[in-house]
């Protein structure tokens, strides 16, 4: 089942407009068309799993959305926004207010401790170190970590370090979170550990947009998305399934 757009009770965080991304040769012949004509609307506090092979357009499709890079034609609206015109600085601003990133890889900084890794994203933003400092340490009181915060990411294990990427990716408040292969480096305990943190972010209302592999990890999202030679093959609404667990706060 194909979802609807979104309603006004549900407005859209990302809107796709007869969007294509083709890759040329310097000799500017085309060399792939990655993407080819995609329609997509994710409305806000929607819990989304994109897949699809290697080569379907899918990792093409996360750069788009997460304007990471631009499309060639078509349409890219970001929270109410034509992000196609935005220029280059303008675009950057945006992407860093609106789109909170979450990687397999956790990419933090081995010499930083997690608040000061937390904070990163908020200097870029000139908000004032004790300010940003004090953001840092609410998101990650809130996803648990609040015990860690003068600890380096070598001192913490890897469900630990994913969850200072989770709190780094919040800090900025963002409008949506994108997720990429999130639990790919950890083992199954922990992985699951870690999904349970982005139930309940949505539970509470955040837009998530997960790119996975994994039929499992997808399972617990509440809508699939499934891409194959550049366009969308499957697009469906379900029930996601959860394991059962005490109700509780984000982290706890």
């Amino acid at each position: 089942m194909t979802n609807p757009p979104p309603t006004a009770e549900q407005p859209s965080v990302a809107e796709l407009r007869a969007l294509r991304k083709t890759y040329f040769k310097p000799d500017g012949s085309v060399m792939v068309e990655a993407l080819k004509g995609v329609e997509l609307v994710i409305g806000k506090g929607e819990y989304v799993a994109i897949m699809g092979s290697s080569g379907s357009g899918k990792s093409t499709l996360m750069n788009v959305l997460g304007c990471l890079d631009r499309p060639t034609s078509g349409h890219y609206y970001l929270d109410g926004r034509d992000v196609g015109s935005m220029d280059d600085a303008t675009l950057s601003d945006y992407r860093g207010r609106k789109i909170g990133f979450i990687f397999q890889a956790f990419n933090l900084i081995p010499e930083l401790t997690i608040d000061e890794n937390v904070a990163v994203p908020l200097f870029y933003q000139k908000v004032a170190k004790r300010d940003r400092l004090d953001r840092a340490r609410e998101v990650l009181t809130m996803v648990g970590l609040g015990d860690r915060l003068d600890h380096r990411p070598r001192e913490l294990s890897g469900g630990q370090q994913q969850r200072v990427a989770i709190a780094r990716a919040l800090v900025t408040r963002p409008v949506v979170l994108m997720a990429d292969e999130p639990t790919g480096n950890l083992d199954s305990a922990t992985g699951r550990a870690i999904l349970n943190v982005f139930d309940r972010l949505n539970d509470e209302g955040m837009t998530i947009i997960m790119v996975t592999h994994d039929p499992a990890v997808s399972r617990r999202c509440k809508r699939v998305v499934r891409l194959g030679d550049g366009v969308v093959e499957f697009d469906r609404v379900q029930q996601p399934e959860r394991p059962e667990e005490p109700a509780q706060t984000v982290g706890a």
